[in-house]
């Protein structure tokens, strides 16, 4: 019986890493010199690929930026909302990203509104 219960709960362990999720949005202050010559200063909002790993989201503000991260189904949806207005002094927001293999699409809403990448790089 003992040994029934140790191989029941080791399957379950197993199934549940399996189903681990990847999923993580954050802020970033040291961006990967690879990257950083990627960025266009001219562009607003700008993707690049870190491989099959995930995503580093480029968004240009003059203001200070807060987040918020939603999925539904295949998309996951940024959410970048741009407060306290600050000087003509445009600054670089880096976010990373990684998702789960079930999501295709990401959609980025700049106040409120779907706002489409100006740039995606593929590396």
């Amino acid at each position: 019986m003992k040994r029934i219960f140790v191989l029941v709960f080791l399957v379950i362990s197993i199934l549940s890493a399996c189903n681990s999720s990847t999923l993580s949005f954050s802020k970033i202050e040291n961006v990967p010199n690879n990257v950083q010559d990627k960025v266009d200063s001219d562009l607003k909002l700008q993707s690049i690929t870190d491989g099959e790993k995930g995503y580093y989201i480029i968004f240009h503000s003059s203001e200070d930026v807060e987040t918020d991260l939603e999925t539904q189904r295949d998309t996951v949806t940024i959410k970048l909302n741009e407060i306290d207005l600050q000087e003509d002094v445009v600054k670089q927001n880096t976010f990373y990203l990684t998702t789960d293999p079930e999501h295709d699409v990401i959609d980025v809403l700049v106040n409120g509104e779907s706002v489409p990448f100006d740039n995606v790089t593929v590396q």
